[in-house]
C-alpha cells in the first residue's frame, strides 16, 4: 500500500532529494541537511511493522509538513515484520533495555533493512529525477547494524550506478555516518531542527520509555550537549558519557 501526498508549495529548486523520513532524530536532522544544502525534498517513509509505527508515521508527516516537502510518500513494507527475527517487529521477542557498552548486534536489527528502505528511495527518486538520497545512518549505529557502515553506503552506490539507466546519477548521501548521536544533536540545535516533532522509542508510542537503546543513546546525546530533549519520557535516567 502507498500514500502519497503533495505539497503546495510552488517554489522551484534546482536540485531535488529523497529523504528517508522515520520521523525519528536522525532522519528529521538529515532532511534539515538536505534542505540546507539546497534539495527539494521528496520524503519517503516506510510502515514495516515495527511497534511505534503509528506515531513515527505521525512525526514523519509533521516533520514533512514543518520542511514544506515536494511530495510525501509512505509506503508500507510488511514483508519485513513476515521475516522476522527483530525484536521491533516480533512481538514474540523482547526489547531488551539499553546496554550502551556492548559489542554485540542487538536484537532491534531488522535483517537487511537498510538494503530495502534505500532500494524503494532508488527507485523513487529515479522516477522523480533526484540527485541524490539522504539516509541519516551515523557511527554509533554501524557499531551494532551492519547495513549501517560506511561501506555498505558505499557498495550500495555502487549497485545504483550498475541497476539504473544510463544518464541516471543518484548518490547516496548519509551526512552523519561518522557523527556520533551528540556529534547529530549539537549539529541538528544548530540547524533548528524541530526535534519536538520526533520520535526514537522502539516500545511505545507515548511517553517514550527512556530505557531501550534508542531512547538511551538518543537521551545521552541531548544531556551531552546540555539541552534537554523536548519529547515526553515516563523517566529520563542519566546517560552522560563519562
Amino acid at each position: 500500500m502507498t500514500e502519497t501526498t503533495h505539497s503546495t508549495t510552488d517554489e522551484p529548486t534546482d536540485k531535488r532529494a529523497v529523504v528517508l523520513l522515520s520521523g525519528g532524530m536522525d532522519s528529521a536532522t538529515a532532511a534539515v541537511e538536505a534542505r540546507e544544502r539546497g534539495y527539494e525534498i521528496y520524503a519517503l517513509h516506510t510502515s514495516y511493522g515495527q511497534r511505534t509505527e503509528d506515531r513515527e508515521l505521525e512525526c514523519a508527516r509533521r516533520l514533512a509538513d514543518e520542511l514544506d516537502a515536494a511530495e510525501f510518500l509512505r509506503i508500507e513494507t510488511g514483508h519485513l515484520a513476515e521475516i522476522g527475527a527483530s525484536s521491533l517487529t516480533d512481538d514474540e521477542m523482547t526489547v531488551d533495555d539499553a546496554d550502551m557498552e556492548s559489542d554485540e548486534i542487538p536484537t532491534s536489527y531488522v535483517p537487511f533493512r537498510n538494503a530495502n528502505l534505500l532500494s524503494m528511495a532508488v527507485s523513487y527518486a529515479e522516477a522523480n529525477d533526484c540527485e541524490g538520497v539522504f539516509i541519516g545512518a551515523h557511527s554509533e549505529d554501524f557499531s551494532g547494524y551492519p547495513d549501517c557502515r560506511p561501506e555498505f553506503f558505499d557498495a550500495f552506490e555502487r549497485v545504483v550506478d550498475v541497476g539504473t539507466k544510463p544518464d541516471t546519477e543518484i548518490t547516496i548521501e548519509a551526512p552523519f555516518v561518522e557523527y556520533s548521536k551528540t556529534d547529530i544533536a549539537e549539529h541538528g540545535v544548530d540547524l533548528e531542527v524541530p526535534y519536538e516533532h520526533t520520535w526514537s522509542c522502539y516500545r511505545e508510542n507515548e511517553p517514550a520509555c527512556g530505557t531501550c537503546d534508542s531512547c538511551a543513546f538518543r537521551l545521552q546525546a541531548f544531556q551531552n550537549i546540555g539541552v534537554r530533549d523536548p519529547i515526553e519520557y515516563a523517566e529520563r535516567p542519566s546517560y552522560i558519557d563519562a
